[in-house]
């Protein structure tokens, strides 16, 4: 049992719910981000992200930087493009959107393929797409918080290596890493950036991402400086590979407290194999979604090959609002989201399952949480057709 305060089960797609040892480790001690303890702590915390990321590659580079997951957006516009560049954006929902406003903040020029809500662009588009125009990066949103869609990366990458070798693929992995396979090596990604709040189960805070030789290359042999001073792989791989080699190093300080916290749960993380985490969340997933099929419900995603596993979003009943139906699952001790996406936003709701919530079932925050969403529905006076 946790020993946390009484709480709401918090049931959102980020932030999550936290283990009490992650929390414990927020609270360490103050000490120098250049002394020798914490720099061993930042190291291990490094080679970690390398086995959830499932890369052996030692030209790749893992990255963790005080910031939200928003920050991992101006690295790559910062880094890996350059004024007048084409980009090409997948958009699964809201999070490609402001991709693409990235993009166009550092001048690149962003061209958004876009499919119907609930749903992911079809390869044959993509590959039409990457026929047209030559692109600098290829962007897609693993899992789009806004609709819970989930994009398949394997097929993808080997659609752009063999049409549009030359394009680096850049995953917006915030809302699936650590609840999502992702084989870095083995599907040849150039870029996945994440965040530390959401399947990772860390405090907001911390912005990761690991990115491949090929990218690091790539912005070796940029012909302008990175347009930006913070965001810059000028200024931050040599800090992240010194660290990663024990070597204290310092560019802008970093948060002990998080990467201490970062340390622990990416130890909980790695003490089972990955394959068995995935499976759970996949396991959970199906769970959830088929007790909202058995309440009489529909998914933004339609197609199971499109539906995430650590978030589903969920379409309202007719005469149902969010705004009624939040309030009452909140005094039933659940909290759930209402919805992203700026063109339905009043018409759904979220559930994120993912993380401690998943797997220590222990807690019961998921049966708990099925069961909320049935009464609270018929509080509100839904009654399944």
């Amino acid at each position: 049992m946790s020993n946390q305060p009484s709480h709401p089960a918090l049931l959102i797609p980020g932030p999550i719910e936290f283990d009490d040892a992650v929390l414990q480790s927020m609270s360490h001690y103050s000490e120098s981000h250049v002394g020798p303890a914490f720099v061993a702590t930042f190291s291990e915390t490094l080679s970690m992200l390398r086995k959830l990321f499932q890369t052996t590659d030692p030209a790749a580079q893992p990255f963790v930087i005080s910031g939200s997951g928003t920050l991992g957006w101006d690295f790559v516009a910062a880094n890996l493009a350059e004024a007048g560049d084409d980009v090409l954006v997948l958009h699964t929902g809201y999070f490609a959107d402001s991709f693409a406003d990235c993009f166009q903040t550092y001048g690149v020029n962003a061209t958004q393929l876009k499919a119907p809500i609930g749903s992911r662009p079809q390869l044959p588009e993509i590959e039409k797409a990457l026929k047209e125009k030559k692109y600098k990066l290829l962007t897609v949103t693993h899992v789009d918080t806004s609709t819970g869609v989930l994009s398949e990366l394997k097929s993808l990458s080997e659609l752009v290596r063999r049409v549009s070798p030359e394009t680096l693929l850049i995953v917006d992995g915030v809302c699936s890493v650590g609840c999502e396979e992702i084989e870095f090596d083995k599907w040849q990604l150039d870029g996945v950036i994440t965040a530390s709040q959401k399947a990772i189960g860390v405090p907001a805070g911390l912005s990761i991402a690991m990115y491949s030789g090929r990218a690091i290359k790539a912005f070796q042999n940029r012909k302008t400086p990175p347009a930006s001073y913070f965001a810059s792989f000028k200024n931050w791989l040599p800090i992240m590979q010194n660290y990663e080699a024990k070597k204290p190093s310092y560019f802008a300080t970093p948060s002990p407290q998080l990467v201490h916290a970062l340390h622990t749960s990416l130890t909980q993380i790695l003490s089972k194999p990955l394959s068995e985490r995935f499976a759970i969340h996949r396991e959970t997933s199906q769970k959830i979604k088929q007790a909202v099929a058995d309440l009489g419900l529909k998914q933004l995603a339609s197609n199971p090959a499109d539906q995430a596993n650590g978030m589903t979003a969920i379409y309202l009943p007719e005469n149902v609002t969010a705004q009624q139906l939040l309030p009452s699952l909140f005094k039933k001790g659940v909290v759930f989201a209402g919805g992203l996406h700026k063109e339905i936003a009043p018409k759904y709701i979220r559930f994120g399952h993912m993380g401690v919530s998943v797997t220590d079932a222990k807690r019961g925050d998921i049966d708990h949480a099925i069961k909320a969403l049935e009464t609270g529905l018929s509080d509100v006076g839904y009654q399944k057709a």
